[in-house]
């Protein structure tokens, strides 16, 4: 994809962030946030990165254009009160306005996920499979939340007539962090890992470089009605794998800690996602080794 104008939003989050600034290397790249804090819009400015304050509640897009050919929404909130009423203002709501004003875009894409699934063990979940309060033990609000988002993006496509494609990502990593690098923080200071007694904790976890280079191929994939796809890697790791991993190249032992008060496997079937993009590139072991590298090279104890 090269030489389109795209809105990136939740541009300063884990994975709204690599994929702008990978995308910035051959497009012109326009990204929303709060921005509250002044370096990180330096850092995406330095990046080729069109940067502007928004207001995704009140819809309020004054300094925004209409005219871009694709939308990439990243956003994400969760606030301190765990309030239904604000999350879903501040997702659902948002997301439909801001459809409404990028309208004469030729796709938008919504970045779900796989945390909208009714926990079903080690089961490789589809995207037909039921919906269910996958994180409440958790995060109370999130996915609810992000049910309700996908039900207004699916409403805005049909009423505007703007294809979108609901990506349902599964647990996201990279070079910016995820969640094996706060694992990774637990081992370090000798904290307990939490995995749920109904082990192993299976996941299909993507770098973030995957993420970004399936985007063309989802944007490519979008209709009206919206279409939902699993966004992971073809390959399943445990938690417990991933971390023993993460032991062996930087000698520190993880711990876990069963317990039901933490989130059950959640790995996807991805076979729509691989028919349209091919196969993920970036193996786990590998994802993994890089993102300590560039977090904690002086943790490293071996290549």
């Amino acid at each position: 994809m090269q030489g389109k104008k795209i809105l990136v939003t939740g541009l300063t989050g884990q994975v709204g962030k690599p994929v702008a600034k990978i995308l910035a290397r051959q497009n012109e790249i326009w990204g929303l946030a709060r921005f509250s804090d002044p370096s990180k819009k330096l850092e995406l400015e330095q990046a080729g990165i069109r940067c502007v304050a928004a207001d995704l509640v009140r819809g309020d897009f004054s300094a925004v254009p209409t005219d871009f050919d694709y939308v990439l929404n990243f956003a994400v909130y969760r606030g301190e009160a765990g309030s239904f009423d604000e999350d879903i203002t501040a997702n659902a709501e948002a997301a439909g306005l801001l459809m409404a004003h990028c309208r004469k875009a030729r796709a938008f894409l919504h970045c779900s996920t796989t945390g909208v699934y009714n926990p079903q063990g080690q089961k490789r979940l589809k995207e037909t499979d039921d919906l269910g309060d996958h994180h409440k033990v958790m995060l109370k609000t999130y996915s609810i939340t992000k049910i309700a988002t996908e039900a207004v993006v699916r409403t805005m496509a049909r009423h505007l007539g703007l294809p979108a494609i609901i990506g349902r990502l599964n647990v996201p990593y990279g070079d910016n962090g995820g969640w094996p690098l706060a694992h990774l923080t637990m081992m370090k200071h000798g904290m307990a890992i939490p995995v749920h007694p109904n082990k192993p904790g299976l996941y299909t976890m993507i770098h973030e470089e995957d993420i970004a280079r399936t985007i063309p191929a989802l944007l490519g994939a979008a209709t009206v009605p919206a279409r939902i796809v699993n966004w992971g890697h073809q390959d399943t790791v445990s938690v417990e794998e991933w971390c023993a991993y993460l032991g062996e190249l930087t000698g520190l032992v993880p711990k876990f800690n069963y317990t039901d008060q933490t989130i059950e496997s959640a790995a996807a079937d991805v076979s729509q996602l691989i028919a349209l993009a091919g196969p993920m590139q970036v193996g786990w072991k590998e994802g993994l080794r890089r993102m300590v590298r560039t977090h904690h090279p002086d943790w490293l104890v071996t290549a």
